[in-house]
């Protein structure tokens, strides 16, 4: 990353290159850590990989690979690649994205030979299908974190907005007997949750951060409260939805590999597709996402050509609510067909943590969330399959990716400039 600073005295351009070695380090350490596995713990046999079933128009052989020689081969690819990587470092070149992406999946393929020898085999359409309907309510709260804050409005109540959508949409899903209400009716509870944060951070110039935390709470503890009196003695009426099924797409879906996995899903899923390109295309390429932009790097400059800077946040902190009430609704309509206390699990702020890892990107925080949601069905697969990994390791494996990704993945990142920051007309 490099900055231009102007010389005064002399009056000519200065270029100061700021390099983060986090990147660097962070593949040192995981790459030392892998290496363990099959030095210390190596595992007799081959390993098992399959790409299709028996439904699929085209067939893909099973992919067999030797256990602990391929986990040896990806550690040295891993090396090579760190080694790159202080290269450039040294150099004072940022680390590119698609490389650590090649690390990453060298790293995923490794662990799961050596995690699979002599097991069943990895069902990886099975594996990745699933990874993308979990990680379907991190992408839809990470859009939303993404427009708040580039807004200028710190969203840490996306795991309030998700849980309130996931609560509504039972009720009203449950009501009606339709899931389409429900999904409707989660949206106007995001909403409502991010109308709240609004209030106390654009009007009141109340610290961000402090309503995004007292909103996560308050909702968590409402629900609750609600669940107990409301829903459980009411279970058949209040708290049954019908649940979305999964639509084959005709055509798309026979595609070997990537038609189970992208297009055998449910409307959510769908939805969010679209959702995905409808913020990435407002942001970059409508006039909308360049008032959105301007208010968050400089509302001084946005409101002295006429945005109005309080209404543009307050829409943009809107349209951000409905979409994570979206992501909420996944959890009772698809996934769960029931509301239970905080059964979000914290998903809010794997979101946010997407946000960051995505760098306020749209994509590549929809990239920064699938990735979550990887490791959050992976602990499910490698129990099935009898993986010696430990349980208790399994159930912390996404919450550890997020903390490596943010903490070492990210690299050197820049928020909205004006993101967290109230502002006072003057």
């Amino acid at each position: 990353m490099s900055t231009t600073i102007e010389a005064p005295e002399i009056g000519a351009p200065r270029t100061v290159t700021v390099v983060s070695w986090k990147t660097p380090i962070i593949f040192i350490v995981m790459t030392a850590l892998f290496a363990l596995l099959p030095l210390l713990a190596p595992r007799e046999g081959d390993s098992t990989f399959r790409f299709g079933s028996g439904s699929d128009a085209i067939a893909i052989p099973d992919l067999v690979v030797p256990a602990t020689a391929t986990a040896w081969v990806c550690a040295l690819i891993m090396a090579a690649v760190s080694v790159v990587a202080v290269l450039l470092a040294s150099r004072r070149r940022s680390v590119p994205m698609w490389l650590t992406a090649i690390y990453v999946l060298v790293l995923i393929f490794g662990f799961l030979a050596w995690a699979a020898a002599g097991s069943g085999s990895v069902p990886m359409v099975g594996l990745l299908s699933g990874a993308l309907a979990l990680a379907t309510p991190l992408i839809f709260g990470a859009l939303g974190g993404v427009i708040g804050e580039r807004a200028g409005v710190v969203n840490i109540a996306i795991e309030a907005q998700l849980l309130a959508g996931a609560f509504c949409a039972a009720i009203v899903g449950s009501i009606t007997g339709t899931p389409w209400a429900g999904l409707v009716a989660a949206m106007a509870a995001g909403l409502l949750v991010a109308l709240v944060l609004g209030v106390f951070a654009i009007t009141y110039y109340v610290d961000q951060v402090i309503v995004g935390v007292v909103l996560n709470v308050l909702v968590v503890g409402i629900t609750t409260f609600l669940f107990r009196q409301v829903l459980a003695p009411n279970q058949a009426t209040m708290n049954t939805v019908t649940p979305f099924k999964a639509i084959a797409i005709p055509g798309l879906s026979e595609i070997p590999v990537i038609g189970p996995i992208l297009f055998r899903q449910t409307v959510v899923v769908y939805l969010m597709y679209i959702v995905v390109f409808a913020v990435w295309f407002g942001m970059y390429r409508t006039r909308w996402g360049l008032r959105m932009r301007a208010v968050g790097e400089h509302p001084q400059a946005a409101d002295t050509v006429g945005i109005n800077v309080a209404r543009t946040r307050y829409m943009n902190v809107l349209i951000a609510g409905a979409i994570a009430g979206m992501g909420g609704a996944f959890y009772t309509l698809v996934s769960v067909p029931r509301f239970n206390p905080e059964m979000t699990a914290g998903a809010g702020f794997i979101a946010l943590a997407a946000v960051i890892f995505g760098k306020w990107d749209p994509i590549r925080a929809t990239m920064a969330a699938l990735l979550f949601g990887f490791a959050t069905n992976l602990q499910g697969v490698l129990s099935v399959i009898g993986s010696p990994v430990p349980s208790q390791f399994m159930l912390m494996l996404p919450y550890v990716v997020t903390i490596f990704a943010v903490a070492g993945l990210v690299g050197r990142s820049r928020p909205p400039a004006a993101d967290g920051d109230p502002y006072i007309k003057s």
